[in-house]
C-alpha cells in the first residue's frame, strides 16, 4: 500500500484528517498524551509564524499562501518520527499532501455524520474562513465534497456519539492490532 518509507511502524507519525470541527486536535491531543509523543497542530504552527489567526492570514495574504505554507508544514512534520499531527480540514484538498502523509505516516480519518456535525457548527463557524458566507446548503456540499478527498486513509474511525476517550482508544488500539 502507501507503508514504503525507512521508518518502522511504531515510529511512523499519525495523521488525523477530517472535515472542520470533527475533532481532529482534541483526539489527537489526546492520543498524544496517551502515547506520550509531541502533537503539532498545523494551524497553529502556521498562525505561530505568521503571528495571527488563520482568518486573517487568509485576508492579508489569500488562501494560495496559506495552502502553500501549509504544504511545506505538512511535509516537514511528515518525516518527522512519533508525531501525532493534526492538518486543517482543506489540506488534504492537495494531492501532494495526500501523498507525503500516506506515504510517511498512519492517516486516520476521523468521520463525523453532518447531522452531528451541524451540531457543533456554531463552535467553529467564526474561525473557519472557508465556511463565512456560505449557507448550510453550501456548506453541506463542502462537507460531502470532502468526504470523497478524505477516502484515502489508513484508518477510518466513526466518531459519531463516541466520546473522546473512546475514540482515542479506540485509535490506540488499531496501532496496537497493526504492529503485532
Amino acid at each position: 500500500m502507501y507503508m514504503e518509507n525507512k521508518m518502522s511502524l511504531k515510529e511512523k507519525s499519525l495523521v488525523f484528517i477530517g472535515f472542520m470541527g470533527v475533532g481532529k486536535t482534541t483526539i489527537g491531543e489526546l492520543v498524544a498524551e496517551k502515547l506520550n509523543r509531541d502533537f503539532i497542530d498545523i494551524d497553529r504552527e502556521i498562525e505561530k509564524e505568521y503571528g495571527m489567526p488563520t482568518t486573517e492570514i487568509f485576508k492579508t495574504f489569500g488562501e494560495k499562501e496559506f495552502r502553500a505554507k501549509e504544504k511545506a508544514v505538512i511535509q516537514s512534520y511528515s518525516k518527522q518520527k512519533s508525531k501525532i499531527i493534526s492538518v486543517g480540514g482543506g489540506a488534504f484538498l492537495q494531492e501532494e499532501i495526500r501523498s507525503i502523509c500516506l506515504e510517511n505516516c498512519i492517516v486516520f480519518f476521523l468521520d463525523l455524520s453532518f447531522e452531528l456535525w451541524k451540531e457543533r457548527m456554531s463552535l467553529i463557524i467564526d474561525t473557519r474562513p472557508v465556511l463565512q458566507g456560505r449557507s448550510i446548503e453550501e456548506i453541506e456540499d463542502l462537507f460531502l465534497n470532502r468526504q470523497k478527498i478524505y477516502s484515502s486513509h489508513h484508518f477510518k474511525v466513526a466518531t459519531d456519539n463516541k466520546n473522546e476517550e473512546e475514540v482515542a482508544n479506540y485509535i490506540i488500539e488499531c496501532l496496537t492490532n497493526k504492529s503485532e
